[in-house]
């Protein structure tokens, strides 16, 4: 990444943090970078915005023409997320930030109409997401989640074996 997306990431992060809001590491944004990339990803959603952060290495790893799709509750987060992409360098058209609830939004979008799916939304409702992603995804597509097994653990079970 070049100097700008490394302080767009920064201010991003910086935001996030002072607003008590998690974000992706920087080893999860450079998978989510790679597998992308590897999809040849034209469309992407992401469900959680956030400050931007995932979005940024989403975006540098999708083709140049690429469109995100970024759906969050928070509009103002959303406001951040577009000063962030900007900053990095994307131009405007590069994202289409979507204001909801995820489940309100999702089932809005194209069916088979995206490469890959970021779940780093509400935990809770992981399984609903899954649903959701398998339809909008094109045959071949990737859906990926943040935070499924943090601990060692998924939504509802206990500790995992090692």
């Amino acid at each position: 990444m070049d100097t700008a997306a490394e302080a767009a990431l920064s201010w991003s992060r910086d935001l996030a943090r002072d607003a008590g809001i998690r974000t992706v590491t920087t080893g999860t944004g450079a998978a989510l970078r790679l597998l992308a990339a590897t999809a040849d990803a034209k469309a992407v959603a992401e469900i959680g915005t956030g400050t931007g952060v995932s979005g940024i290495y989403l975006l540098h790893g999708m083709r140049p023409d690429g469109v995100l799709t970024t759906v969050d509750c928070e509009p103002e987060r959303q406001t951040f997320a577009k000063q962030a992409f900007r900053a990095a360098g994307f131009a405007g058209n590069r994202a289409r930030f979507i204001p909801g609830r995820a489940l309100d939004v999702l089932p809005r979008l194209a069916d088979g109409g995206y490469d890959l799916v970021f779940c780093d939304g509400d935990l809770m409702e992981c399984l609903e997401y899954l649903a959701e992603s398998l339809r909008l995804l094109r045959p071949g597509g990737l859906v990926c989640f943040e935070g499924v097994f943090a601990d060692g653990r998924t939504v509802d079970s206990a500790v995992q074996p090692a």
